[in-house]
């Protein structure tokens, strides 16, 4: 063993002890690592921040902002609505969003289907008042599985196919691996669903309750020509229960109807009174096409520019607005702000909003301009609460948004683009549309996760070029020499799925499919059940959360810690080679 190796191995040694001890954090373990590999001259200079411009590193960052446009046009919302019920039990969410997980990420790429479903998942943990860490990982771990019955399901497959090709002849076809990895799938599947999901690790934030976020009461306009009119009240009340919003009257011709009204037909211009919490409110809006109680300012707002954005804000006694109304002091016109709702414990309001006299200690929800947030609150001597997030859905532009990452999915999956250029591509759409607004570009990416990336390639790299992977690969050579296939293929996926919980899948993926095909010519069997047993564990990285790009992806916004995933992710493992190994001596006998 060469000094570097000794040293590269350390270093990987003190990085997943420090991780797994979680006392600091895992960017800056990771980065300071890396400072130390290129001091210590085993990771060169010139390399030491490549990890940066890395494909799976951009890819990450890129798909968190298409995630987030997604989320913006309302193609989230759609799907929420049309397949998943927060009403149901964490058992019965995370079997169907795996089992759409799964089928989805074995026709496109795996992380783009953590992509489409992450926002989702996220959406519908916050509706039923859970921590979105108790359903994302499972998701993960389906959309990892799904992968592995196709080839384009994932890269491991693909490279395998094209090693295939080029050492014997003839690569493998789309379906070549439906056989072990779909088996593999279902089986990872069936353990999640029914199992897995319970040993994730609960702490004592993992429940969201409901009552710290304000219920708001609110004004949503029927607009002119909407398939609404001539409906009654009582007929909105199957949406108004999706949603989780309550309807409490309606007001015509500015006068507030007596009671709820359930069975009045609406007309055009009538205003819905909800009660909501913000994130209610705009769901309920944008799934029945309503406008916000002043919608022609709004209108006005997004046609300025950057668009508007939604805070929140407690009146204290020393407010312009205390004992005042919105209309009283001008709030459209010298603000240029709406007042979309108004939280008020214990009392009622029986006037229209922007007519309401405000009170102290009311919580306001105001739209306003991008970026003008201060001075509006500064203005009105407001002040405002923690930023959650909050944002109006642009529901017009949901097919765009829908199409445009469609279209790039399908340029990648079938070669015709490659991902990270395609996903660039969506952004930079997503942009010029105003799907996601320029000023919020990079406020949605997860730094850290993109230090951790960065910091971790090139160590892995420097291992590879080092012959730190030769080297596993000649002690495995020797140790299975005159062992029986089965022990041969066991051993073969353990070691391949430990290299990928370490490096980069396809990395991993490059070093061990030719390690296969020697052992099956050392033993004189046929190279593809070990090309196979390749496949199905370089893809089987459940350990950590650098081991593949979607464990990655889900590490801050499901609040995990480095240490979380193995909890899951060995019995997974084990479930894994278990089922694959008869399956590949079914399917690719030897």
């Amino acid at each position: 063993m060469t000094t570097d190796q000794i040293i590269l191995f350390t270093l990987f040694g003190a990085v997943f002890g420090l991780l797994l001890w979680g006392r600091f954090r895992y960017d800056l373990v990771a980065f300071a690592a890396l400072m130390t590999g290129v001091v210590l001259g085993v990771v060169p200079e010139k390399d030491a921040f490549s990890g940066f411009g890395h494909p799976a590193t951009l890819i990450v960052a890129l798909v968190l902002v298409v995630s987030t446009g997604l989320v913006r046009s309302g193609a989230v919302l759609l799907i929420t609505r049309t397949l998943i019920d927060s009403g149901r039990s964490l058992g019965a969410h995370i079997t169907i969003m795996g089992a759409v997980g799964g089928v989805l990420s074995a026709f496109m790429n795996n992380v783009a289907a953590l992509a489409l479903l992450m926002p989702v998942d996220i959406q519908t943990s916050r509706k039923a008042g859970r921590q979105p860490g108790l359903s994302l990982m499972p998701l993960s771990f389906a959309t990892i599985l799904g992968g592995m019955a196709t080839l384009i399901g994932t890269p491991p497959n693909i490279i395998i196919a094209s090693i295939r090709q080029e050492s014997l002849g003839a690569p493998f076809s789309m379906f070549d691996f439906a056989p072990v990895g779909g088996i593999a799938a279902i089986a990872g599947l069936i353990f999640v669903a029914l199992i897995g999901w319970r040993l994730i690790p609960t702490r004592a934030d993992a429940t969201l309750n409901k009552e710290d976020i304000s219920q708001y009461i609110a004004e949503l306009i029927v607009p002119d020509e909407s398939k609404l009119v001539g409906q009654r009240i009582a007929e909105l009340q199957e949406a108004a229960d999706g949603a989780d919003v309550a309807i409490l009257g309606l007001i015509r011709d500015g006068k507030r109807r007596y009671g709820s009204s359930r069975n009045v037909a609406l007309q055009a211009g009538d205003a819905l009174v909800i009660e909501a919490t913000p994130d209610a409110l705009d769901e309920f809006r944008s799934t029945l096409n309503l406008k916000l109680a002043d919608a022609d300012r709004e209108e006005r707002l997004n046609a300025d520019g950057e668009g508007v954005e939604i805070i929140e804000v407690v009146v204290p006694e020393a407010s312009r607005l205390n004992g005042r109304s919105a209309q009283t002091v001008g709030l459209a016109w010298r603000q240029r702000t709406v007042l979309l709702g108004i939280s008020r414990q214990g009392r009622k309001i029986t006037s229209e909003l922007r007519k309401t006299e405000l009170q102290a200690g009311d919580i306001l929800l105001l739209l306003v301009p991008r970026d003008t947030a201060g001075h509006v609150t500064d203005w009105l001597g407001v002040l405002p609460l923690a930023d959650r997030g909050l944002a109006v859905t642009e529901n017009s532009k949901v097919w765009l948004a829908i199409g445009l990452f469609a279209g790039a999915v399908a340029a990648a999956s079938f070669g015709l683009v490659y991902l990270p250029v395609a996903l660039g591509l969506v952004v930079t759409a997503y942009v010029l549309t105003r799907i996601v607004p320029l000023s919020e570009l990079y406020t949605h990416i997860e730094w850290p996760v993109i230090v951790l990336l960065g910091s971790m390639i090139p160590l892995g790299a420097a291992l590879e070029t080092s012959g730190g992977t030769q080297l596993i690969s000649g002690a495995l050579v020797n140790l299975t020499d005159g062992m029986p296939a089965w022990v041969v293929l066991s051993v073969l996926m353990v070691v391949t799925m430990t290299l990928s919980d370490v490096l980069n899948n396809t990395a991993t993926t490059i070093v061990a499919a030719p390690v296969g095909i020697q052992m099956a010519q050392t033993l004189g069997v046929s190279p593809d059940p070990f090309l196979m047993a390749v496949a199905v564990a370089a893809s089987s990285a459940f350990l950590t959360p650098i081991g593949h790009k979607n464990n990655t992806l889900i590490l801050g916004p499901g609040g995990y810690r480095f240490g979380d995933y193995w909890r899951m992710g060995l019995p997974l493992e084990v479930i894994v080679i278990c089922v694959s190994i008869p399956s590949i001596l079914f399917f690719w006998p030897l």
